[in-house]
């Protein structure tokens, strides 16, 4: 069990950057173009680690442990991830909340390392990258009052290990609609993606997550690419197991539902950014605000079903 567990924990690493190529793939197939190759992560992450880093004279120790931590937060949290709906390799009573705070841990290095570089234009962006996540996490915390409220459990196994996914739907069917979506949401604010972010845009009024990383380079810029790309995995694989909860009974069957469901999610995040434009800055707060209302509105109609 244990060696199943690290193999998939392994697996999901190494495969994250490869499911973030099918969002690039589906943006070029709505823009007519042929899209780069799937593989485009890994030779991107190759190039950076075979660099230098370039460290302003203004930038501390800080700096540099941004990267490291942010990384190192994200895989931790992987750790507490059902793979495929498996048995994680760490669990514990209440490991959703260190969770919650890992992830917060490593927003909070990185966002300290922009503030590092002494620039007001890494400042702009830090300050947005503090503002809307707070909403996110409002909102996973309410999602977390749901799951305790069916299950009577504080840990991420209990709401996406083998069967229980499934058992949260047939506890409170219509609920879940609005987690799922109210989580799809909170995907796409966390990872910076459309309409909250651009990945790809370098226009100084609307970035966000680009422009705390710009003066990043070499392995350290490699370090913060992978730590993006293992928590866009971690979100999706949250939203994957609600929206295909279904147990068959051996892994390797269960590896494949996994997968299809988890391209399922990355073609949506894909469609999603080619049909959507990028929201005006004011608007985005009542864009992520949404989220916590969904989520509330879940709450409310579950405490209906139990009564």
């Amino acid at each position: 069990m244990m060696i199943e567990s690290m193999i998939l924990w392994l697996l999901g690493i190494l495969l994250a950057p490869f499911f973030s190529a099918i969002i690039l793939k589906i943006k070029a197939f709505f823009g007519g173009k042929k899209g780069p190759s799937l593989l485009i992560n890994y030779q991107t992450l190759s190039k950076l680690f075979k660099k230098s880093s370039v460290y302003s004279t203004s930038t501390t120790f800080i700096f540099k442990l941004g990267p490291m931590v942010s990384l190192c937060a994200t895989l931790t949290v992987l750790l507490f991830l059902p793979i495929a709906g498996h048995r994680a390799l760490v669990s514990f009573d209440g490991d959703v909340i260190f969770i919650f705070y890992l992830l917060g841990l490593g927003r909070f290095f990185t966002i300290a390392a922009a503030m590092d570089t002494a620039s007001p234009f890494e400042g702009m962006g830090a300050a947005r990258e503090a503002f809307f996540p707070i909403i996110c996490e409002a909102t996973m915390f309410m999602l977390l009052v749901l799951f305790y409220k069916l299950t009577g459990e504080l840990s991420l196994a209990a709401y996406f290990a083998e069967t229980r996914p499934l058992a949260l739907w047939h506890m409170a069917g219509s609920s879940l609609f609005f987690v799922v979506v109210s989580l799809f949401i909170v995907l796409l604010t966390e990872n910076s993606r459309v309409p909250v972010d651009d990945p790809t845009t370098h226009l100084e009024l609307t970035m966000i997550h680009e422009v705390m990383v710009l003066d990043h380079s070499g392995p350290d810029l490699g370090l913060i690419e992978l730590g993006s790309f293992c928590k866009l995995f971690f979100y999706a694989s949250l939203v994957a197991r609600l929206i295909c909860p279904f147990d068959m009974g051996h892994l390797l069957p269960n590896m494949g539902v996994f997968a299809g469901s988890l391209l399922l999610v990355y073609v949506t995040v894909g469609v999603t950014e080619s049909v959507i434009a990028r929201f005006r800055m004011d608007t985005v707060p009542r864009f992520v605000l949404s989220s916590f209302v969904l989520a509330f509105f879940a709450i409310i109609i579950t405490m209906e079903f139990i009564k």
